[in-house]
């Protein structure tokens, strides 16, 4: 079933967007934006060239609502008007190929580093992160800074519709700001935005809200979510993610896309049960898109997340490695080489070297080209 889909259309049911295929290329981060934020031809090359190989959906990777932020160097910005020229720039390279173009857009909250920000990181609560180096101290959010992230989000999204893109999805994953806020283990606060299931959801259902009343209709707007804890990113609960699903399609999400890390298992919390992962959110939200990445590398890897009840596979690693990677498994005559890859291979993917240093962080994904 899954074999006859993967290369189908598919139509978001609110807004009417068409892809053309069911293969979206996961935001990715890869350092490769200027230092203020905006959009270098790196970052361009990078994403633009996907879309002429076929990938029916172009996520970026996560940009910054605002200047305190910022996660890591190189960046793409979205938290100021000098962004849109390029934005726009990027928006109609990736839609010249037919693919959807969308933003990714998150503050990192505890995750902004302070020597990048220029300030003391916060987040739900204060809490001291665990670093490598030095454990990071982070201060408790102020009523002022939560009413100002929202307005930055909402902002944010309107210089995405701006500059030309056909949406934007809400960062609610990976350990950052809008995740700090839903988990347990960094959100302790007492006031109407922690404690509770449904005061802890408050700033992401908020932010979605607020975007979706200030938009097109047909300018989409999708929520990412960690659906359970996963490395350091702890204090959510399963049950409360397929619920958050539930809640998300009322405030008008366009889709939901899930990273559980590996796109097929079956969750934590219900690891002897039969059901995959992606199976209680698809019954949980029947008539909603869902897009599942994690470890697809294959053909078959992406026909079995969209039998187990995905519409949309978001590649990853594999995009990474292969540029053409939709003509690859279409054509389905060998399967995509597997890393390591050389420095070489990967420039011609139009990796930036920056990008392929960033990858050399990944173990066994590059080698020299000598070995």
């Amino acid at each position: 079933m899954g074999q006859q889909r993967l290369f189908t259309p598919f139509t978001f049911p609110a807004s009417g967007k068409q892809m053309h295929n069911r293969i979206a290329l996961a935001p990715l981060t890869n350092l490769q934006s200027h230092e203020d934020g905006t959009l270098s031809n790196d970052e361009y090359n990078w994403l633009v060239r996907r879309a002429k190989e076929n990938f029916g959906m172009v996520i970026t990777c996560a940009a910054n609502v605002s200047a305190d932020g910022q996660g890591w160097k190189g960046e793409m910005g979205i938290y100021d008007d000098k962004h849109i020229e390029w934005l726009t720039r990027l928006a109609q390279g990736i839609k010249q190929y037919g693919s959807l173009a969308v933003v990714q857009i998150f503050h990192g909250g505890a995750r902004s580093p302070e020597n990048l920000i220029g300030t003391q990181p916060w987040s739900a609560s204060a809490h001291t992160m665990p670093h490598a180096k030095v454990p990071v101290e982070v201060r408790a959010a102020t009523p002022e800074d939560i009413d100002r992230v929202i307005a930055d989000f909402i902002a944010a999204a309107q210089r995405a519709e701006r500059a030309g893109f056909d949406g934007v999805e809400l960062h609610g994953a990976h350990g950052y700001l809008l995740h700090q806020f839903l988990s347990t283990a960094t959100n302790k606060r007492t006031d109407e935005w922690g404690g509770s299931f449904e005061n802890r959801n408050r700033l992401l259902r908020t932010v979605l809200q607020k975007i979706r009343a200030v938009v097109r209709k047909d300018f989409m707007v999708g929520v990412r979510l960690s659906p359970e804890d996963k490395y350091s990113f702890e204090g959510i609960d399963f049950d409360e993610s397929v619920a958050l699903s539930k809640l998300l399609v009322q405030d008008g999400v366009d889709y939901i896309h899930l990273s559980p890390w590996e796109a097929a298992k079956k969750p934590e919390k219900y690891a002897t049960g039969n059901k995959a992962l992606i199976t209680y959110f698809r019954e949980a939200v029947p008539q909603t898109p869902i897009i599942v990445a994690g470890k697809i590398w294959t053909r078959t890897d992406a026909e079995q997340v969209i039998d187990l009840g995905a519409d949309i596979v978001a590649v990853g690693m594999a995009a990474i490695a292969h540029a053409n990677w939709p003509t690859i498994v279409k054509e389905n005559t060998t399967e995509p080489l597997r890393q390591p890859f050389t420095t070489a291979h990967l420039l011609k993917q139009e990796l930036s070297a920056p990008f392929v240093e960033y990858m050399k962080k990944w173990k066994g994904f590059v080698v020299s080209d000598a070995e």
